[in-house]
Protein backbone atom coordinates (compact mmCIF):
# COMPACT_ATOMS: atom_id res chain seq x y z
CA UNK A 1 0.00 0.00 0.00
CA UNK A 2 3.33 2.35 0.24
CA UNK A 3 4.33 3.49 -3.29
CA UNK A 4 7.18 1.21 -2.69
CA UNK A 5 5.04 -1.60 -1.98
CA UNK A 6 3.04 -0.87 -5.02
CA UNK A 7 5.75 -1.78 -7.57
CA UNK A 8 3.78 -4.49 -8.01
CA UNK A 9 0.72 -2.57 -8.98
CA UNK A 10 -2.50 -4.09 -11.02
CA UNK A 11 -1.69 -7.31 -10.09
CA UNK A 12 -1.78 -7.73 -6.33
CA UNK A 13 -5.38 -6.07 -6.39
CA UNK A 14 -6.46 -8.34 -9.07
CA UNK A 15 -5.23 -11.88 -7.25
CA UNK A 16 -7.79 -11.04 -4.79
CA UNK A 17 -11.23 -9.86 -6.88
CA UNK A 18 -11.18 -13.57 -8.57
CA UNK A 19 -14.27 -14.96 -7.42
CA UNK A 20 -15.27 -13.94 -10.93
CA UNK A 21 -15.93 -16.80 -13.38
CA UNK A 22 -13.09 -16.69 -15.75
CA UNK A 23 -10.34 -14.41 -13.86
CA UNK A 24 -7.21 -15.92 -12.86
CA UNK A 25 -6.78 -16.80 -9.03
CA UNK A 26 -3.50 -15.90 -8.59
CA UNK A 27 -2.20 -13.34 -9.57
CA UNK A 28 0.17 -10.95 -8.02
CA UNK A 29 0.44 -11.25 -4.11
CA UNK A 30 -2.90 -12.47 -2.42
CA UNK A 31 -3.53 -16.00 -1.84
CA UNK A 32 -7.27 -16.46 -1.13
CA UNK A 33 -7.88 -17.75 2.39
CA UNK A 34 -9.99 -21.09 1.13
CA UNK A 35 -6.92 -22.05 -1.06
CA UNK A 36 -4.82 -24.88 -0.75
CA UNK A 37 -1.70 -22.94 -0.07
CA UNK A 38 1.08 -24.63 -2.51
CA UNK A 39 3.86 -22.69 -0.66
CA UNK A 40 5.93 -25.54 1.56
CA UNK A 41 9.60 -24.85 2.65
CA UNK A 42 11.72 -26.68 1.07
CA UNK A 43 15.66 -27.46 1.92
CA UNK A 44 18.30 -24.82 1.55
CA UNK A 45 21.16 -24.51 3.66
CA UNK A 46 22.36 -21.73 1.91
CA UNK A 47 19.12 -20.30 3.22
CA UNK A 48 19.60 -21.36 6.49
CA UNK A 49 23.09 -19.41 6.32
CA UNK A 50 21.53 -16.23 5.35
CA UNK A 51 18.89 -16.54 8.36
CA UNK A 52 21.72 -17.35 10.81
CA UNK A 53 23.47 -14.03 9.28
CA UNK A 54 20.41 -11.81 9.42
CA UNK A 55 19.60 -13.09 13.00
CA UNK A 56 22.66 -11.52 14.40
CA UNK A 57 22.21 -8.08 12.32
CA UNK A 58 18.75 -8.04 13.57
CA UNK A 59 19.77 -8.75 17.43
CA UNK A 60 22.31 -5.78 16.79
CA UNK A 61 18.93 -3.67 15.77
CA UNK A 62 17.82 -4.27 18.92
CA UNK A 63 15.11 -7.46 18.05
CA UNK A 64 14.97 -9.71 21.47
CA UNK A 65 16.21 -13.30 21.25
CA UNK A 66 12.51 -14.08 22.23
CA UNK A 67 11.40 -12.67 19.00
CA UNK A 68 13.91 -13.92 16.62
CA UNK A 69 13.39 -17.65 18.32
CA UNK A 70 9.55 -17.21 17.85
CA UNK A 71 9.42 -15.71 14.21
CA UNK A 72 12.18 -17.85 13.18
CA UNK A 73 10.39 -21.03 14.44
CA UNK A 74 9.29 -23.02 11.72
CA UNK A 75 10.38 -20.92 9.05
CA UNK A 76 12.15 -22.03 6.07
CA UNK A 77 12.76 -21.24 2.09
CA UNK A 78 9.56 -20.93 -0.47
CA UNK A 79 10.46 -21.78 -3.75
CA UNK A 80 6.95 -21.11 -4.90
CA UNK A 81 7.34 -17.66 -3.44
CA UNK A 82 10.91 -16.88 -5.93
CA UNK A 83 8.64 -19.07 -8.73
CA UNK A 84 5.49 -15.98 -8.58
CA UNK A 85 8.54 -13.39 -7.94
CA UNK A 86 10.20 -14.25 -11.17
CA UNK A 87 6.86 -14.54 -13.12
CA UNK A 88 5.05 -11.28 -12.42
CA UNK A 89 3.80 -10.78 -16.55
CA UNK A 90 1.65 -8.10 -15.72
CA UNK A 91 -2.17 -9.56 -16.60
CA UNK A 92 -3.06 -5.86 -18.09
CA UNK A 93 -6.38 -6.41 -18.60
CA UNK A 94 -9.15 -4.25 -20.05
CA UNK A 95 -10.96 -1.44 -18.20
CA UNK A 96 -13.97 -3.19 -18.53
CA UNK A 97 -13.19 -6.18 -17.69
CA UNK A 98 -10.87 -4.73 -14.22
CA UNK A 99 -14.24 -3.06 -13.14
CA UNK A 100 -16.18 -6.03 -13.80
CA UNK A 101 -13.96 -7.87 -11.45
CA UNK A 102 -13.51 -4.96 -9.01
CA UNK A 103 -17.63 -3.72 -9.02
CA UNK A 104 -19.59 -7.09 -10.21
CA UNK A 105 -22.91 -7.63 -9.35
CA UNK A 106 -21.84 -10.48 -6.68
CA UNK A 107 -19.00 -8.33 -5.24
CA UNK A 108 -21.51 -5.25 -5.30
CA UNK A 109 -24.10 -7.64 -3.19
CA UNK A 110 -21.53 -8.71 -0.49
CA UNK A 111 -20.09 -4.97 -0.55
CA UNK A 112 -23.30 -3.51 0.66
CA UNK A 113 -24.48 -6.30 2.89
CA UNK A 114 -20.73 -5.83 4.63
CA UNK A 115 -21.65 -2.06 4.70
CA UNK A 116 -24.46 -2.45 6.42
CA UNK A 117 -23.58 -5.00 8.96
CA UNK A 118 -20.39 -2.85 9.77
CA UNK A 119 -22.39 0.56 9.46
CA UNK A 120 -21.82 1.65 12.83
CA UNK A 121 -18.04 1.08 12.96
CA UNK A 122 -17.33 2.66 9.89
CA UNK A 123 -19.27 5.38 11.11
CA UNK A 124 -17.49 5.95 14.12
CA UNK A 125 -13.98 5.12 11.79
CA UNK A 126 -15.29 7.81 9.23
CA UNK A 127 -15.64 10.70 12.27
CA UNK A 128 -12.30 10.06 13.36
CA UNK A 129 -9.93 10.31 10.11
CA UNK A 130 -12.81 12.24 7.92
CA UNK A 131 -12.66 9.02 4.93
CA UNK A 132 -16.12 8.36 4.18
CA UNK A 133 -16.83 5.01 5.26
CA UNK A 134 -17.80 3.82 1.50
CA UNK A 135 -14.24 4.50 0.19
CA UNK A 136 -12.45 2.74 3.38
CA UNK A 137 -15.28 -0.32 2.27
CA UNK A 138 -13.85 0.20 -1.75
CA UNK A 139 -10.72 -0.68 -0.64
CA UNK A 140 -11.49 -3.74 1.77
CA UNK A 141 -13.56 -4.75 -0.88
CA UNK A 142 -10.35 -4.81 -3.90
CA UNK A 143 -8.10 -5.91 -1.66
CA UNK A 144 -9.42 -9.10 0.05
CA UNK A 145 -12.81 -9.41 -1.48
CA UNK A 146 -14.23 -8.33 2.32
CA UNK A 147 -11.54 -10.08 4.00
CA UNK A 148 -12.46 -13.33 2.48
CA UNK A 149 -9.07 -13.48 0.06
CA UNK A 150 -6.62 -11.95 3.05
CA UNK A 151 -3.57 -14.35 2.29
CA UNK A 152 -2.22 -17.44 4.31
CA UNK A 153 1.46 -17.38 3.59
CA UNK A 154 3.79 -16.81 6.38
CA UNK A 155 4.91 -13.83 6.09
CA UNK A 156 7.74 -14.18 7.90
CA UNK A 157 9.17 -17.16 5.53
CA UNK A 158 8.11 -14.90 2.62
CA UNK A 159 10.09 -11.77 2.97
CA UNK A 160 13.03 -13.91 4.42
CA UNK A 161 12.71 -16.16 1.39
CA UNK A 162 12.57 -13.06 -0.97
CA UNK A 163 15.46 -11.20 1.30
CA UNK A 164 17.68 -14.02 0.87
CA UNK A 165 17.41 -14.16 -3.07
CA UNK A 166 18.25 -10.67 -3.16
CA UNK A 167 16.42 -9.54 -6.86
CA UNK A 168 15.12 -6.86 -4.13
CA UNK A 169 17.03 -8.02 -1.06
CA UNK A 170 16.88 -4.91 0.36
CA UNK A 171 13.73 -3.66 0.13
CA UNK A 172 12.60 -7.42 1.24
CA UNK A 173 15.06 -7.10 4.41
CA UNK A 174 13.22 -3.75 5.46
CA UNK A 175 9.58 -6.08 5.38
CA UNK A 176 11.62 -8.56 7.39
CA UNK A 177 13.26 -6.39 9.98
CA UNK A 178 9.44 -4.46 10.14
CA UNK A 179 7.60 -7.83 10.52
CA UNK A 180 9.77 -8.59 13.31
CA UNK A 181 8.99 -5.35 15.07
CA UNK A 182 5.31 -5.65 14.34
CA UNK A 183 5.80 -9.37 16.53
CA UNK A 184 8.14 -7.92 18.95
CA UNK A 185 5.53 -5.22 19.66
CA UNK A 186 3.15 -7.92 20.50
CA UNK A 187 0.60 -7.00 17.47
CA UNK A 188 0.36 -10.36 16.33
CA UNK A 189 2.07 -13.76 16.55
CA UNK A 190 4.00 -15.06 13.80
CA UNK A 191 1.64 -17.87 13.54
CA UNK A 192 -0.82 -15.63 12.67
CA UNK A 193 1.40 -13.08 10.55
CA UNK A 194 -0.04 -14.76 7.40
CA UNK A 195 -0.67 -12.78 3.92
CA UNK A 196 0.41 -12.81 0.15
CA UNK A 197 3.36 -14.41 -0.89
CA UNK A 198 4.95 -10.53 -1.23
CA UNK A 199 4.15 -10.05 2.35
CA UNK A 200 1.22 -8.07 2.46
CA UNK A 201 -1.33 -8.56 5.07
CA UNK A 202 -4.63 -8.70 6.21
CA UNK A 203 -8.29 -7.35 5.15
CA UNK A 204 -6.47 -4.08 3.71
CA UNK A 205 -3.11 -5.64 2.55
CA UNK A 206 -0.31 -3.86 4.39
CA UNK A 207 3.25 -4.58 3.91
CA UNK A 208 4.85 -4.62 6.78
CA UNK A 209 6.49 -1.26 6.50
CA UNK A 210 3.30 0.34 6.02
CA UNK A 211 1.75 -1.66 8.73
CA UNK A 212 4.23 0.62 10.87
CA UNK A 213 3.98 3.73 9.84
CA UNK A 214 -0.05 3.92 9.62
CA UNK A 215 -1.26 0.79 11.21
CA UNK A 216 -4.12 2.13 14.37
CA UNK A 217 -5.54 0.25 17.30
CA UNK A 218 -9.14 1.27 16.71
CA UNK A 219 -10.50 -0.90 19.25
CA UNK A 220 -8.00 -0.10 22.14
CA UNK A 221 -7.15 -3.46 23.17
CA UNK A 222 -3.34 -2.67 22.61
CA UNK A 223 -2.72 -4.09 19.57
CA UNK A 224 -3.16 -3.66 16.00
CA UNK A 225 -5.00 -6.40 14.59
CA UNK A 226 -5.47 -6.46 10.97
CA UNK A 227 -5.44 -10.20 10.74
CA UNK A 228 -8.35 -10.74 13.09
CA UNK A 229 -11.60 -11.82 11.37
CA UNK A 230 -12.81 -8.69 13.16
CA UNK A 231 -11.76 -5.53 10.23
CA UNK A 232 -12.35 -3.13 12.88
CA UNK A 233 -8.48 -2.18 13.17
CA UNK A 234 -7.87 -3.08 9.61
CA UNK A 235 -10.42 -0.74 8.18
CA UNK A 236 -9.58 2.40 10.54
CA UNK A 237 -5.41 1.84 9.48
CA UNK A 238 -6.78 2.29 6.44
CA UNK A 239 -8.71 5.05 6.89
CA UNK A 240 -5.43 6.54 8.76
CA UNK A 241 -3.83 5.65 5.63
CA UNK A 242 -5.86 7.95 3.83
CA UNK A 243 -6.42 10.94 5.93
CA UNK A 244 -2.84 11.60 5.93
CA UNK A 245 -2.20 10.99 2.41
CA UNK A 246 -4.32 14.12 2.11
CA UNK A 247 -8.13 12.82 1.85
CA UNK A 248 -10.35 15.48 1.45
CA UNK A 249 -13.77 14.88 3.48
CA UNK A 250 -16.80 15.64 1.07
CA UNK A 251 -14.95 15.43 -2.69
CA UNK A 252 -15.46 12.38 -4.78
CA UNK A 253 -12.59 10.36 -6.09
CA UNK A 254 -14.05 11.20 -9.95
CA UNK A 255 -17.74 11.43 -11.58
CA UNK A 256 -18.30 9.85 -15.03
CA UNK A 257 -18.91 12.04 -17.49
CA UNK A 258 -20.08 12.65 -21.06
CA UNK A 259 -17.67 14.49 -23.29
CA UNK A 260 -19.31 16.68 -26.22
CA UNK A 261 -18.90 15.70 -30.03
CA UNK A 262 -15.37 16.72 -31.03
CA UNK A 263 -13.83 17.34 -27.55
CA UNK A 264 -9.82 17.62 -27.51
CA UNK A 265 -8.43 14.32 -26.15
CA UNK A 266 -5.40 15.59 -26.08
CA UNK A 267 -6.69 17.49 -22.99
CA UNK A 268 -7.23 14.24 -21.27
CA UNK A 269 -4.66 12.84 -18.29
CA UNK A 270 -3.85 13.68 -15.03
CA UNK A 271 -0.99 16.03 -16.34
CA UNK A 272 -4.24 18.79 -17.17
CA UNK A 273 -6.26 20.10 -14.60
CA UNK A 274 -9.12 22.95 -14.60
CA UNK A 275 -11.65 23.63 -12.73
CA UNK A 276 -15.09 22.27 -13.12
CA UNK A 277 -16.82 24.87 -14.13
CA UNK A 278 -14.00 25.33 -17.26
CA UNK A 279 -14.71 21.78 -17.89
CA UNK A 280 -18.46 23.12 -18.88
CA UNK A 281 -17.40 25.99 -20.54
CA UNK A 282 -16.10 23.49 -23.42
CA UNK A 283 -19.78 21.10 -22.88
CA UNK A 284 -18.34 18.46 -20.58
CA UNK A 285 -21.49 17.18 -18.28
CA UNK A 286 -22.21 14.67 -15.66
CA UNK A 287 -24.03 11.75 -17.13
CA UNK A 288 -27.83 13.41 -16.15
CA UNK A 289 -26.49 16.08 -18.71
CA UNK A 290 -25.77 18.46 -15.25
CA UNK A 291 -22.81 20.45 -14.69
CA UNK A 292 -20.25 19.08 -12.71
CA UNK A 293 -20.23 20.82 -8.87
CA UNK A 294 -17.08 22.63 -7.96
CA UNK A 295 -15.06 19.91 -6.16
CA UNK A 296 -11.61 21.85 -7.31
CA UNK A 297 -9.45 21.86 -10.21
CA UNK A 298 -10.25 18.37 -11.49
CA UNK A 299 -8.69 16.31 -15.11
CA UNK A 300 -10.38 14.41 -17.50
CA UNK A 301 -9.04 10.80 -18.06
CA UNK A 302 -10.60 8.18 -20.65
CA UNK A 303 -8.57 4.77 -19.92
CA UNK A 304 -10.35 2.90 -22.10
CA UNK A 305 -9.94 5.30 -25.41
CA UNK A 306 -11.57 8.12 -26.64
CA UNK A 307 -14.61 6.04 -27.28
CA UNK A 308 -15.01 4.62 -23.66
CA UNK A 309 -16.08 5.68 -20.13
CA UNK A 310 -14.66 9.02 -19.36
CA UNK A 311 -14.28 10.29 -15.76
CA UNK A 312 -13.63 13.80 -14.32
CA UNK A 313 -11.28 13.23 -11.41
CA UNK A 314 -10.23 15.30 -8.38
CA UNK A 315 -7.30 15.22 -5.44
CA UNK A 316 -8.87 12.05 -3.50
CA UNK A 317 -8.45 10.28 -6.57
CA UNK A 318 -4.27 10.70 -6.25
CA UNK A 319 -4.78 10.26 -2.74
CA UNK A 320 -6.07 6.60 -3.85
CA UNK A 321 -3.04 6.68 -6.12
CA UNK A 322 -0.82 6.39 -2.75
CA UNK A 323 -2.17 2.90 -2.07
CA UNK A 324 -1.82 1.81 -5.68
CA UNK A 325 -0.78 3.86 -8.28
CA UNK A 326 -2.70 1.89 -11.17
CA UNK A 327 -5.61 3.85 -12.81
CA UNK A 328 -7.93 0.96 -13.17
CA UNK A 329 -7.31 0.60 -9.20
CA UNK A 330 -7.91 3.93 -8.31
CA UNK A 331 -11.45 3.68 -10.94
CA UNK A 332 -11.89 0.12 -8.83
CA UNK A 333 -11.62 1.05 -5.93
CA UNK A 334 -13.73 4.56 -6.81
CA UNK A 335 -16.60 3.07 -8.50
CA UNK A 336 -17.09 -0.42 -6.01
CA UNK A 337 -17.52 3.13 -3.07
CA UNK A 338 -19.84 4.50 -4.82
CA UNK A 339 -21.47 1.35 -6.17
CA UNK A 340 -21.90 -0.32 -2.59
CA UNK A 341 -23.39 2.56 -1.36
CA UNK A 342 -26.25 2.46 -3.69
CA UNK A 343 -24.58 4.15 -6.93
CA UNK A 344 -25.35 2.90 -10.47
CA UNK A 345 -23.02 0.98 -13.15
CA UNK A 346 -21.21 2.68 -15.20
CA UNK A 347 -23.00 3.74 -18.25
CA UNK A 348 -20.59 4.90 -20.77
CA UNK A 349 -19.99 1.85 -23.53
CA UNK A 350 -16.51 0.29 -23.91
CA UNK A 351 -14.92 -0.43 -27.03
CA UNK A 352 -14.91 -4.01 -27.90
CA UNK A 353 -12.13 -6.07 -27.15
CA UNK A 354 -8.96 -7.12 -29.47
CA UNK A 355 -11.33 -9.94 -31.15
CA UNK A 356 -13.96 -7.48 -31.35
CA UNK A 357 -16.08 -9.04 -29.23
CA UNK A 358 -18.59 -6.64 -27.00
CA UNK A 359 -18.62 -8.10 -23.09
CA UNK A 360 -22.40 -9.34 -24.26
CA UNK A 361 -20.85 -11.33 -26.56
CA UNK A 362 -18.12 -12.41 -24.20
CA UNK A 363 -21.18 -13.63 -21.67
CA UNK A 364 -22.90 -15.60 -24.48
CA UNK A 365 -20.17 -17.64 -25.78
CA UNK A 366 -19.69 -18.68 -22.12
CA UNK A 367 -22.87 -19.28 -21.75
CA UNK A 368 -23.39 -21.66 -24.31
CA UNK A 369 -20.18 -23.35 -23.65
CA UNK A 370 -21.11 -23.98 -20.34
CA UNK A 371 -24.63 -25.08 -21.78
CA UNK A 372 -23.02 -28.06 -23.71
CA UNK A 373 -21.07 -28.64 -20.78
CA UNK A 374 -17.49 -27.35 -20.86
CA UNK A 375 -17.66 -25.33 -18.05
CA UNK A 376 -16.16 -21.56 -17.75
CA UNK A 377 -17.10 -21.05 -13.63
CA UNK A 378 -19.47 -18.12 -14.67
CA UNK A 379 -20.73 -15.53 -17.05
CA UNK A 380 -18.93 -12.41 -16.88
CA UNK A 381 -17.61 -11.85 -19.65
CA UNK A 382 -14.22 -11.68 -18.58
CA UNK A 383 -11.84 -14.55 -20.66
CA UNK A 384 -9.33 -15.96 -17.74
CA UNK A 385 -8.30 -19.47 -17.29
CA UNK A 386 -11.47 -21.48 -16.89
CA UNK A 387 -13.03 -19.84 -19.92
CA UNK A 388 -9.55 -20.34 -21.84
CA UNK A 389 -9.60 -24.03 -20.80
CA UNK A 390 -13.51 -24.69 -21.50
CA UNK A 391 -12.73 -23.22 -25.02
CA UNK A 392 -9.97 -24.98 -25.72
CA UNK A 393 -12.14 -28.37 -24.68
CA UNK A 394 -14.31 -27.31 -27.04
CA UNK A 395 -11.98 -26.61 -30.24
CA UNK A 396 -10.29 -30.16 -29.24
CA UNK A 397 -13.92 -31.97 -29.34
CA UNK A 398 -15.29 -30.27 -32.38
CA UNK A 399 -12.24 -30.59 -34.64
CA UNK A 400 -11.10 -26.82 -34.27
CA UNK A 401 -7.72 -25.75 -33.80
CA UNK A 402 -7.00 -25.72 -30.15
CA UNK A 403 -6.65 -21.87 -29.30
CA UNK A 404 -8.30 -21.38 -26.57
CA UNK A 405 -8.98 -17.93 -27.61
CA UNK A 406 -12.61 -16.37 -27.96
CA UNK A 407 -13.63 -15.26 -30.96
CA UNK A 408 -17.17 -14.27 -32.88
CA UNK A 409 -16.62 -17.41 -35.54
CA UNK A 410 -16.56 -19.52 -32.01
CA UNK A 411 -19.90 -17.57 -30.67
CA UNK A 412 -21.40 -18.18 -34.40
CA UNK A 413 -20.40 -22.01 -34.00
CA UNK A 414 -21.50 -22.33 -30.45
CA UNK A 415 -25.15 -21.13 -31.96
Amino acid sequence: MSVSRRTFTLGLALASLSACSGTTSAIRGATPVAAANPFRPAPNPAFDAWVSGFRTRAAAKGISEGTLSAGFRGVGYLPDVIERDRNQTETERSLEDYVSIAAGDDKVKMGREVYARYAATLARIEAKYGVEAKVVTGVWGVESYFGTRRGDIPVISAVSTLAFDGRRGAFFEQQLMAALRILQRGDTTAANMTGSWAGAMGHTQFIPTSFEAYAVDFTGDGRRDIWSDDPTDALASTAAYLSRSGWVKGQPWGVEVKLPDGFNTGLTGRGTTRQPSDWAAMGVRDMRGGVVPNHSAASIIIPAGPTGPAFMTFRNFTVITRYNNAEKYVIGVGHLSDRVAGGGPIQGRYPNDSNGMSKADRQRMQQRLTAKGFDTGGTDGVIGPKTRAAISAYQGQNGISVTGEPSLDLLRRLG
